[in-house]
């Protein structure tokens, strides 16, 4: 038998080419938005803030290079252009999460350090450190993805046959080092590292809140501030994490037993479940920014061409999605607004 070809019904085929087309049209839109935000406020952007527009890339590659050609191949009940293409796929796939991945990581280690000292004015991560950390990035994943075509590792076909990754099952004793390593250095570690970080941030802003309370009104605004960052940063990595833990279980399990054992609609949902990843960094920043919906509401009547309703430029909070905010030139903005009250 073709492994290429479904060993789904005929129906949950055409169904999963729908989910992945409705998937790939909210992520591609979603991360464009998110992109072209952040580019509309270049000029005011904070260091920190440019891995967060950095983890937007990853997730509209990813739906832009991948998804066409799994729509296209569940709906014709068979994947299309052979090893070839299942080889992109595999490669792709892997390239764009792992990615993702230590984009997070570094995301949360950054807000860590970020908030040790939140009473400080000065930039606590520069340009060129923030520049050189997305290039770390992307080599380490293009590192880990060219291992499988050099031979350590191996790409192949999903048990349902509509999709390719890492041959898990092909890999119990030839690549077993690589899946040990993988697991380890890509999902363990990252996500340990992610869970410390927040976790210290949290205390930090509970004992920076703490010690300040009494003396300045100004800290208190800026450890809630940071309080709502840090919710949208944990449910981010929440998000792309608990897509892609059922995954993982299922490989580990097609490792350790025989993955024939896993009927072909249940490797599906996980497999189905980790493609949805890519949608929900966009849709946290517009249920959780309000600076964010501000600017997408915005954004309609700027597509419509209208020169009375162009999205603004001035945005009390500065940091719609990110890791910081201008406190200073919010500060500023409230002075002002007062002082022309009292003259009035």
């Amino acid at each position: 038998m073709d492994v290429y070809t479904s060993t789904l019904s005929p129906a949950l085929d055409i169904g999963a080419g729908c989910y992945l087309l409705l998937i790939a049209v909210l992520s591609i839109t979603g991360n464009l938005l998110v992109i072209i935000m952040a580019v509309k406020r270049s000029s005011r952007m904070k260091p920190p803030e440019l891995l967060s527009v950095n983890l937007a890339v990853t997730d509209l590659g990813a739906a832009i290079s991948m998804y066409p050609l799994a729509v296209a191949s569940a709906w014709s009940h068979h994947w299309l252009g052979g090893d070839a293409t299942c080889t992109y796929y595999g490669m792709v796939g892997f390239f764009f999460g792992v990615a993702s991945i230590m984009n997070l990581t570094i995301l949360a280690i950054v807000r860590f350090v970020v908030s040790l000292n939140l009473q400080s004015p000065r930039e606590k991560i520069s340009w060129k450190t923030v520049k050189m950390l997305c290039v770390w990035i992307w080599l380490y994943a293009l590192i880990w993805a060219m291992f499988p075509i050099l031979g350590w590792g191996r790409y192949g076909p999903e048990p349902f046959g509509l999709s390719c990754s890492l041959a898990w099952g092909q890999m119990k004793t030839e690549g077993f080092s690589f899946v040990i390593s993988m697991f380890s250095l890509n999902l363990v570690t990252p996500s340990i590292v992610i869970i410390f970080c927040y976790f210290g941030i949290a205390i930090n802003l509970f004992f920076t809140y703490k010690k300040s309370v009494n003396n300045s009104k100004r800290i208190p605004n800026i450890v809630k501030l940071h309080r709502r960052l840090l919710v949208i940063a944990v449910l981010v990595s929440i998000g792309f994490i608990g897509c892609w833990a059922p995954y993982g279980l299922v490989s580990l399990w097609s490792i350790f037993h025989d993955s024939s054992t896993i009927p072909p609609e249940v490797s599906l949902l996980p497999c189905m479940f980790a493609k949805s990843s890519t949608v929900y960094n966009p849709l946290i920043y517009y249920l959780f920014s309000q600076s964010f919906k501000r600017e997408v509401k915005s954004m309609r009547w700027y597509c419509l061409g209208s020169k009375m309703c162009r999205v603004s430029d001035s945005i009390n909070d500065n940091s719609i999605y990110m890791v910081s905010m201008d406190m200073k030139h919010k500060t500023e903005v409230t002075t002002l607004q007062r002082s022309q009250s009292h003259s009035q």
